[in-house]
């Protein structure tokens, strides 16, 4: 079990940047992989990015590919999501878990509370 609580949401206008943060308790991320996904009213859960505990890979959807950007600090225990160039289809529920990595739910078992961030003029 381990308990996810992510920050750095906010109201950006389109083009800016946000840094979002995930930190981990109750475990290391020395045995977890991370994921970020994100949500919005009337769509599905969307992965977003996710980075491997095994071997440090990072992947991310199309839609954020070139803007995104995941990274970690292990002495933190804290992952972080760098979002770049914002768009208004970036509104969301962002939400980072812990698993077994990758862009689909499947293996994730602990997931934070959620950080709002709205792209709007």
């Amino acid at each position: 079990q381990v308990q996810l609580v992510e920050s750095g949401g906010g109201l950006v206008q389109p083009g800016g940047s946000l840094k979002l943060s995930c930190v981990l308790s109750g475990h290391s991320l020395e045995y977890y992989s991370i994921g970020w996904f994100r949500q919005a009213p009337g769509k599905e859960r969307e992965g977003v990015s996710s980075w491997s505990h095994k071997d440090g890979r990072t992947v991310y959807a199309n839609a954020v590919k070139g803007r995104f950007t995941i990274s970690v600090d292990k002495s933190k225990n804290t992952v972080y999501l760098q979002m770049n160039n914002l768009k208004s289809e970036d509104t969301a529920v962002y939400m980072c878990a812990a698993g077994y990595g990758g862009l689909g739910p499947v293996g994730y078992d602990d997931w934070g509370q959620g950080t709002q961030v709205t792209v709007s003029l």
